[in-house]
Formats: C-alpha cells, sequence, structure tokens
C-alpha cells in the first residue's frame, strides 16, 4: 500500500475522539486490511472483570472501517450501516489484537470481517468475531 493510502487510513484514527480516548493503535495498514491493539486497564473492564463487550465492538468495527477505507480512492470514505458480532469467550488479555480485512469492495458497500484476540501469558485466543458493513460515501465524514 502506498504512503498516501495509508496517510487516509492514519486520518481515521487521528480525527476519531472516542477511539483515540479508549486507548486503541493503529499497528498495522495493508491493502484491504488493518490491524489495532488495546493495551487493557481498569477502565475497559465489565462488572465480572472481564474486558466490555463495548470495548470490543468498537474495535472490531473501527479496524473495519480502517481496512475499508484503504480499500477506496481520494474522494471516499465509509461510515458503518450495521455489524454483528460474536462474542466466543471472556476476554481476559494483557493485550487485544484485532484484524480487520475486506471481504468485498462494492460501489456502494464495503462488507468486511474482524477478529480479536486476547493475548495473556504469550497465549492468543480468538475472542470474538465480526461482520461489519460499511456504506461508501463521497468526501470525508
Amino acid at each position: 500500500m502506498d504512503e498516501l493510502r495509508k496517510s487516509w487510513v492514519r486520518h481515521i484514527f487521528d480525527t476519531a475522539n472516542f477511539v483515540r480516548d479508549l486507548g486503541l493503535q493503529l499497528t498495522q495498514i495493508d491493502d484491504d486490511y488493518c490491524e489495532t491493539t488495546l493495551i487493557p486497564a481498569e477502565r475497559h473492564l465489565q462488572q465480572h472483570g472481564v474486558i466490555h463487550a463495548g470495548v470490543l465492538a468498537t474495535m472490531a468495527d473501527h479496524t473495519s472501517g480502517c481496512a475499508a477505507r484503504g480499500a477506496l480512492g481520494a474522494d471516499q470514505d465509509v461510515v458503518s450501516v450495521e455489524f454483528k458480532i460474536n462474542f466466543l469467550r471472556p476476554a481476559v488479555a494483557d493485550r487485544l489484537h484485532c484484524r480487520g480485512r475486506v471481504l468485498r469492495a462494492g460501489r456502494m458497500l464495503v462488507v468486511c470481517e474482524a477478529e480479536i484476540f486476547a493475548e495473556k501469558n504469550f497465549d492468543e485466543k480468538l475472542v470474538s468475531k465480526a461482520m461489519v458493513t460499511l456504506a461508501v460515501k463521497r468526501g470525508h465524514a
């Protein structure tokens, strides 16, 4: 992926205040692919001591959006219109990794999948999987 496309994806992170406040970090950008990480803190946990579903959902949604944005041209952007996420096991982690990839990029919709892995004591387990549909729009959000 060229540097111009990478800058379009980085723009999504630079301008997303909530995602920045959450602590999500962009770690890899490739054609139709994006990877993010998060170091969980106390504020990311729900009442049972596992990472909150909302944290995982946000991570899957935003990582998918970045993958989708990398698949489009300069005059296009994306906005999520639907997503479904399955939580496969409780997320207890020293670090979360999310891998988002484009399954199909059309003129009006981009369909992505995102997998979130919890790393604990150097062991990585799949904790959730999401399908994200994004609408293509002209211009930037």
